[in-house]
């Protein structure tokens, strides 16, 4: 029995931990071959092949991978959860080919990952022949990945489905992480060690193992705090969910353990301290004027904002599609990203090659089996026909949801 495309749907929900427990993806008849190996840049890539192979390769683009991990493909990305099946099984059974690779390095990988990812297509025509597509999924920081590397190399990559990741506006998603940890301090001043722009080693040697459970969460969630919690969330606009109030602390901890642990990689590799905000006007607490006297305020170095523009930035060129998918509510890649694309897209003329669907409801990355789907199959269909040019005048914009039910 052959896996069905709604099957592959499913791998790629399960990338990002989406799928209901109850979801379950068909068994393949016959196991594909796959072979790990070492690419020329020092990653590790997955190659699996189907028995009877469609011709066309599918390269899954992972999310981000903490820097003081070593570099190897994250496994726990690669499997569906609640099932014996691996990513490559469910995918090689639709007849698709299936390549993936861990980068050469972890943490902030956008320039490396979109060249491991060309270099792993290179590497599977070497060994298996020339694909007749290649079709390029990714998630969160992947989902950045899948949009430059379709940007950039539309003859390589035949098209893309870029899911929540930064892809509107990198400096912006930089500031967001680091608004929220200077708001933090403000807040709740002392309690964690640093500041937004500099996070001692001990930090993230101990924040997973008991400094954020031992004293960052006990006074998000003291109910004398509430107001403060409430405050901090109003200034950041970061999304929780009005129905889960427990959705706070969790939007609250996830922000923070991005500022933790991406910080000094950041600034490593972008070869300077990227955040600032210096004259920004903070609202929505409850002494606006207090609180833009007495934040932290931090400027960016020119040689940091030099490199995100040149290797992390999106222009919304376009030369092959593009499907874009987010969630309203999502509080680690904002939706805003979604829309900013969307204007990029417009203003590079060639708005009949992206399209954006949007889904109100909280969380990043949360989108239903039969959502993304809808989307990988509105990809194919793209690929497959490609649409006529259509001026961004006769601007359509598809399934783009509301801000219903999420508090931003």
């Amino acid at each position: 029995m052959r896996i069905t495309l709604r099957g592959l749907a499913l791998v790629i929900c399960s990338l990002v931990a989406v799928l209901p427990t109850t979801a379950r993806a068909a068994e393949p008849s016959i196991p594909a071959a796959c072979a790990d190996g070492t690419q020329p840049s020092g990653a590790v890539y997955r190659i699996c092949m189907p028995t009877q192979w469609n011709n066309k390769l599918v390269v899954y683009a992972h999310g981000y991978v903490a820097p003081n991990r070593p570099v190897a493909i994250p496994e726990e990305q690669m499997r569906l959860p609640g099932s014996t099946l691996t990513v490559d099984q469910v995918v090689t059974g639709q007849g698709y080919a299936f390549a993936a690779s861990s980068y050469r390095t972890n943490g902030l990988a956008i320039p490396e990952g979109v060249a491991d990812l060309v270099e792993l297509v290179e590497l599977f025509t070497q060994q298996q022949g020339e694909p007749a597509q290649v079709l390029l999924a990714g998630v969160s920081e992947g989902g950045q990945i899948t949009a430059l590397a379709v940007e950039r190399h539309p003859q390589i990559f035949h098209g893309g489905l870029a899911l929540c990741g930064p892809y509107g506006d990198f400096v912006a998603q930089v500031n967001y992480f680091g608004d929220l940890r200077v708001l933090f301090d403000y807040f709740f001043p002392g309690l964690i060690p640093g500041s937004a722009v500099e996070v001692p080693a001990e930090l993230l040697d101990t924040w997973e193992t008991g400094y954020y459970t031992d004293t960052v969460r006990p006074a998000i969630t003291d109910p004398a705090n509430a107001a403060a919690v409430d405050q901090l969330l109003a200034v950041t606009g970061a999304a929780f969910d009005p129905a889960d109030p427990t959705s706070k602390e969790r939007t609250i901890r996830d922000i923070l353990w991005y500022n933790i642990f991406a910080t000094n990689d950041a600034i490593e590799k972008l070869g300077g301290q990227p955040y600032a905000n210096q004259g920004r006007h903070y609202t929505g607490s409850a002494n606006d004027e207090q609180l833009n006297q007495q934040v932290a305020r931090f400027g960016a170095d020119p040689a940091a904002l030099a490199a995100i523009a040149a290797d992390y930035e999106t222009t919304g060129a376009l030369a092959a599609p593009l499907i874009t998918m987010h969630t309203t509510g999502d509080p680690i890649a904002p939706y805003f990203h979604a829309t900013r694309y969307l204007f990029k897209s417009i203003n590079a003329d060639n708005i009949a090659l992206h399209e954006q669907y949007g889904f109100p409801r909280y969380g990043h990355c949360q989108f239903t089996p039969l959502e993304v789907l809808g989307g990988f199959g509105r990809l194919a269909a793209m690929v497959d026909d490609p649409p006529p040019y259509r001026p961004a005048t006769r601007l359509h914009l598809p399934l783009l949801g509301s801000d219903a039910g999420v508090a931003r």
